[in-house]
């Protein structure tokens, strides 16, 4: 019953056709009564054509299937002859279904227009065809009947008003919903390719410095090479457990995925340790408490300094140096990275696509903080960042 229900909605003609049929019947039925008191069964079969006919379509054009109705009652009218003519007859229930349709679906300018064709041709129907008495009753039945379709017109009419203001609410929501779910999966690519980049590009520049100088000391000094060599190993353990961790939270999150504490701004020593033994001196200066930051700015502390000195090993070139100053305030926190080394600012974007430089400065900008990367003035590159401490 619900499947042929949801089809009937579906298929509107089908329901008012079955509508038209009925009244049709009513018409058969009065048909021989109308010919015996002299109405022309060509009339009477024109103004049943007229008012039934345009009711299966009376959904999709409102307005051309109600004036038709309305032209049948008023051929009606003058067809149907003086008192000897019938004066009620099923298809005249087509006009009372027309000012519903036309309230409903189209609105009530049209609706009070029609009602106002309807009302003259009720007078004139009441004046010329049926007797004074039978005038009053059968007016007021009229006006009744038509009355109780407009009330019908409008609370369909506004009751599709509301489905239709659900329906587009809907329809935002969805479209937000999708929109939020865009620019959430667009962020977290973005986080795990600034991860993925800070992690991998620092171990990798590592090794291959090493790998370097291994190449070049195998020969004469082959204790350097073998403590290159260590560091290599090393270094790829670790960058290889980081990354397995990282892709064990990918993959499911119902997985026991092995956890492990995010670097801070503590871990800078470290870095700088790494960096020294790969064959570039760095002078770390820490000016105030670093060791109660904020997580997410001690994590971008570390990864700045991190991609930072990645930079330096791979496009300073040889016999550079390098200076790291943190100092800490109330109000904020300042990062810079100076080197003196010979590479420039092309070189970095040409070799590393300028991810690592967009990195930091979205992890910057994140935390409400500033960024700024560029040339030295007296030579190499630098590194600065700002990030706001105070609520």
């Amino acid at each position: 019953m619900r499947r042929f229900s949801l089809w009937m909605k579906a298929h509107p003609a089908f329901g008012d056709s079955l509508i038209a049929g009925f009244l049709l019947l009513f018409d058969l039925g009065v048909a021989a009564t109308a010919v015996d008191r002299g109405v022309s069964f060509s009339a009477f079969l024109a103004v049943t054509l007229l008012m039934l006919g345009p009711l299966p379509f009376r959904r999709h054009h409102p307005l051309g299937a109600s004036y038709l109705i309305l032209a049948g009652g008023f051929l009606q009218l003058f067809t149907h002859g003086g008192s000897n003519g019938i004066p009620v007859r099923g298809s005249d229930f087509a006009l009372a279904v027309a000012l519903y349709t036309l309230v409903a679906y189209v609105g009530r300018k049209a609706g009070l227009v029609y009602a106002a064709w309807l009302l003259a041709g009720t007078m004139l129907w009441a004046i010329f065809q049926i007797g004074e008495i039978q005038a009053v009753l059968l007016v007021f039945l009229v006006f009744v009947i038509f009355g109780f379709s407009w009330a019908m017109g409008e609370f369909i009419g506004a009751r599709r008003a509301y489905q239709r203001e659900l329906e587009q609410r809907l329809v935002l929501l969805e479209t937000e919903r999708d929109q939020q779910a865009k620019i959430a999966v667009g962020e977290e690519r973005s986080r795990i390719a600034r991860e993925l980049h800070d992690v991998v590009a620092h171990a990798v520049s590592v090794m291959i410095v090493h790998a370097d100088g291994a190449a070049y000391a195998i020969r004469t000094q082959p204790e350097m090479a073998e403590n290159a060599v260590r560091t290599i190993a090393e270094t790829g353990r670790l960058a290889l457990t980081e990354m397995r961790r990282l892709l064990g939270v990918l993959r499911s999150e119902d997985a026991e995925t092995q956890w492990a504490p995010q670097p801070d701004a503590r871990g800078v020593v470290e870095l700088a340790e790494n960096t020294r033994a790969a064959g570039v001196p760095v002078r770390l200066e820490i000016a105030g408490d670093v060791e109660n930051l904020p997580a997410g700015v001690g994590l971008s502390v570390y990864r700045i300094v991190q991609e930072a000195l990645t930079n330096t090993i791979k496009h300073a070139g040889t016999g550079t140096s390098a200076l790291v100053r943190i100092a800490r305030t109330p109000e904020e926190l300042r990062l810079e990275v100076v080197d003196n080394g010979f590479g420039t600012p092309h070189d970095v974007v040409k070799v590393s696509g300028g991810n690592g430089l967009i990195g930091m400065r979205e992890r910057a900008a994140v935390l409400g903080g500033d960024f700024e990367a560029g040339p030295n003035p007296g030579g190499g590159w630098r590194v600065r960042a700002t990030f706001p401490l105070a609520a």
